[in-house]
């Protein structure tokens, strides 16, 4: 372990008897960055976490300045609009995002983006007529949101000031599982949207087959910035526990973590492999190999098997 990381023993968050079973031992794959790091699942409720973990103040080791959703998420601040697509475009644009980012039937309003990253989604909606605000722990990230025009809180949603007035919805995609503390971020959230406001979040999905099958190569596991690992029942657990009633839940049409985690496994036997690489660096080639293999996907998701949900909840009066 890297002498700038410290590592916490945390209990399961439902306040179960603190009794763990061993799932895995994994490594950071992203970043190949030092350290193992194991993964427990409560035998009481069954979620699975991270544990021991990294502190919240030394975890940042595991997010250097490129890791990819900083940067994926970067929009040209030059351009304030987005102006009209061709037909085509929009129509791949409305296939890769419903499943991914869909949100609940609104009409423009007030949101707030949960690691909003560099602001991608922020100057999406707020292009639509939304009113838009972000927290985010980076930095860098924070700043390119802001170079935007946006307002965005740098720091942690569990150290984040209350707001100035209530949202209609808040998102977060791809975040729950990154969080230190989900229940306190999750009671926050509630407390800042509306009477029968909405929360959007997705989150990788740990009962996918896939999981089961590769295990510590599984792509989304992404340990150690992966604190907790979901399933759709842990989830509503989470959810109904913080005042959040489950409403949808979306099984995304992507098959990103298969791509990947087939290439860490060849990547395990075969160093060299150019294959495996391909495999590896599947997530930068964009729509092109999402589209190739969408009809995959959309029978993965029919089973619920295509690793990744999309959640819609709705605030409990």
């Amino acid at each position: 372990m890297p002498p700038e990381v410290l590592l916490e023993n945390m209990k399961c968050p439902l306040g179960c008897p603190p009794e763990d079973e061993t799932i895995l031992v994994g490594r950071d794959r992203l970043h190949n960055l030092p350290g193992e790091f194991t993964v427990v699942k409560c035998r009481t409720c069954g979620l699975m976490r991270t544990n021991p973990r990294p502190t919240p103040r030394t975890i940042g080791y595991y997010y250097p300045d490129d890791y990819g959703p900083y940067h994926g998420t970067r929009v040209d601040h030059t351009k304030l609009s987005d102006g009209p697509l061709p037909p085509w475009k929009r129509l791949l644009k409305r296939v890769f995002q419903f499943n991914t980012q869909c949100l609940p039937p609104l009409p423009p309003g007030r949101m707030l983006e949960v690691g909003c990253a560099s602001g991608a989604f922020l100057h999406r909606m707020a292009c639509q007529g939304w009113e838009v605000e972000g927290i985010e722990p980076s930095e860098d990230a924070a700043n390119s949101a802001r170079l935007l025009g946006y307002p965005v809180y740098m720091g942690s949603i569990e150290g984040a000031p209350e707001p100035d007035y209530l949202y209609d919805l808040v998102v977060g995609w791809m975040v729950l599982e990154h969080l230190h503390n989900p229940l306190l971020a999750l009671k926050k959230l509630r407390r800042w949207v509306k009477p029968g406001g909405w929360l959007a979040i997705s989150v990788p999905n740990a009962a996918a087959l896939e999981f089961r099958m590769f295990k510590d190569a599984w792509y989304a596991l992404q340990v150690p910035t992966h604190l907790y690992h979901y399933t759709p029942r842990t989830l509503e657990m989470l959810l109904a526990k913080t005042g959040w009633r489950r409403e949808k839940v979306f099984d995304q049409r992507i098959l990103t973590n298969l791509v990947v985690s087939l290439g860490y496994c060849l990547q395990d036997k075969m160093p060299r492999s150019r294959l495996a690489s391909y495999l590896v660096n599947f997530p930068n080639i964009g729509v092109a190999g999402n589209l190739m293999l969408y009809p995959f996907a959309y029978v993965l998701s029919l089973f619920g098997q295509a690793g990744r949900m999309t959640v819609w909840a709705r605030r409990m009066e």
